[in-house]
Protein backbone atom coordinates (compact mmCIF):
# COMPACT_ATOMS: atom_id res chain seq x y z
CA UNK A 1 0.00 0.00 0.00
CA UNK A 2 1.26 3.42 -0.91
CA UNK A 3 1.74 5.79 1.97
CA UNK A 4 0.66 8.56 1.75
CA UNK A 5 -2.41 7.61 -0.24
CA UNK A 6 -3.32 9.19 -3.57
CA UNK A 7 -6.16 11.01 -1.82
CA UNK A 8 -3.76 12.52 0.72
CA UNK A 9 -1.39 13.65 -2.03
CA UNK A 10 -4.24 15.20 -4.00
CA UNK A 11 -5.31 17.15 -0.89
CA UNK A 12 -1.76 18.46 -0.38
CA UNK A 13 -1.43 19.54 -4.01
CA UNK A 14 -4.85 21.20 -4.06
CA UNK A 15 -4.46 22.90 -0.66
CA UNK A 16 -3.47 26.25 -2.24
CA UNK A 17 -6.54 26.39 -4.50
CA UNK A 18 -9.01 29.11 -3.62
CA UNK A 19 -12.65 28.11 -3.04
CA UNK A 20 -14.53 28.13 -6.33
CA UNK A 21 -11.43 27.53 -8.47
CA UNK A 22 -10.72 24.28 -10.23
CA UNK A 23 -8.35 21.93 -8.41
CA UNK A 24 -4.88 21.51 -9.89
CA UNK A 25 -5.10 17.72 -9.69
CA UNK A 26 -8.31 15.82 -10.44
CA UNK A 27 -7.01 12.27 -10.77
CA UNK A 28 -4.47 9.76 -9.57
CA UNK A 29 -2.96 9.81 -13.05
CA UNK A 30 -1.77 13.40 -12.50
CA UNK A 31 -0.09 12.40 -9.23
CA UNK A 32 1.60 9.41 -10.87
CA UNK A 33 2.85 11.49 -13.81
CA UNK A 34 4.20 14.26 -11.56
CA UNK A 35 6.03 11.90 -9.20
CA UNK A 36 7.44 9.89 -12.13
CA UNK A 37 8.74 13.07 -13.75
CA UNK A 38 10.39 14.16 -10.50
CA UNK A 39 11.89 10.68 -10.02
CA UNK A 40 13.42 10.91 -13.52
CA UNK A 41 14.90 14.29 -12.59
CA UNK A 42 16.46 12.76 -9.49
CA UNK A 43 17.85 9.85 -11.51
CA UNK A 44 19.28 12.42 -13.94
CA UNK A 45 21.31 14.06 -11.18
CA UNK A 46 19.03 16.66 -9.56
CA UNK A 47 19.55 17.09 -5.83
CA UNK A 48 16.74 15.83 -3.56
CA UNK A 49 14.92 18.50 -1.56
CA UNK A 50 14.62 16.15 1.43
CA UNK A 51 16.98 13.73 3.13
CA UNK A 52 16.82 10.90 0.65
CA UNK A 53 19.67 8.79 1.95
CA UNK A 54 19.01 5.14 1.18
CA UNK A 55 15.68 5.80 -0.54
CA UNK A 56 14.67 5.14 -4.11
CA UNK A 57 14.00 8.11 -6.42
CA UNK A 58 10.24 7.49 -6.57
CA UNK A 59 9.99 7.36 -2.78
CA UNK A 60 11.88 10.64 -2.56
CA UNK A 61 9.57 12.22 -5.16
CA UNK A 62 6.43 11.14 -3.27
CA UNK A 63 7.85 12.43 0.00
CA UNK A 64 8.82 15.76 -1.61
CA UNK A 65 5.30 16.16 -2.99
CA UNK A 66 3.70 15.23 0.33
CA UNK A 67 5.83 17.74 2.24
CA UNK A 68 5.07 20.49 -0.32
CA UNK A 69 8.73 20.78 -1.37
CA UNK A 70 7.64 20.47 -5.00
CA UNK A 71 4.46 21.69 -6.68
CA UNK A 72 2.42 20.54 -9.63
CA UNK A 73 1.70 23.42 -11.98
CA UNK A 74 -1.64 23.64 -13.73
CA UNK A 75 -1.95 23.75 -17.50
CA UNK A 76 -2.33 27.54 -17.52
Amino acid sequence: MLHPSYTDLMEVVNSDVEPGEQPIVNSRYSIVMATAKRARQLIGGEEPLIDGKGKKPLSIAVEELNSSKIRILGEE
